[in-house]
């Protein structure tokens, strides 16, 4: 008899507990549900384009601490020109891939950096 009073006693607390225990995703898992492959893909797009940029700013900044290094030397110096002049042309690269996704998104009406088609 004594166990049956501990149990109903215990039971309110055991349905509390059970309403207090979340199984779905919270915070900031709350949003893997709504993943699909075109906004991967665009996620990876933009993730590439930044990257792209900080490595070709990183090259930017190792060619000027070579030139500064140089000392006058020719081949030093050569080298850095090099090198500088390969991470301006990444930055080009990377700047007119964006502005060429922008004009494709204003003419086509596509939004490839979140990878939306527009319905018919």
């Amino acid at each position: 008899m004594k166990t049956i009073k501990n149990l109903k006693k215990l039971l309110p607390a055991v349905a509390f507990a059970a309403e207090e225990i979340k199984l779905g995703p919270t915070d900031q898992f709350a949003r893997l549900g709504e993943l699909t492959i075109p906004s991967i893909v665009a996620g990876a797009i933009r993730m590439l384009l930044v990257a792209a940029a900080l490595i070709a700013f990183v090259f930017l900044i190792i060619g000027g601490i070579k030139w500064i290094t140089a000392g006058g030397d020719k081949e030093k110096t050569a080298g850095a020109q090099k090198t500088l002049t390969s991470a301006l042309v990444g930055l080009i690269i990377v700047f007119a891939s964006w502005a060429i996704i922008r004009l494709i998104e204003t003419f086509f009406g596509i939004q490839i950096l979140t990878l939306t088609v527009p319905t018919i």
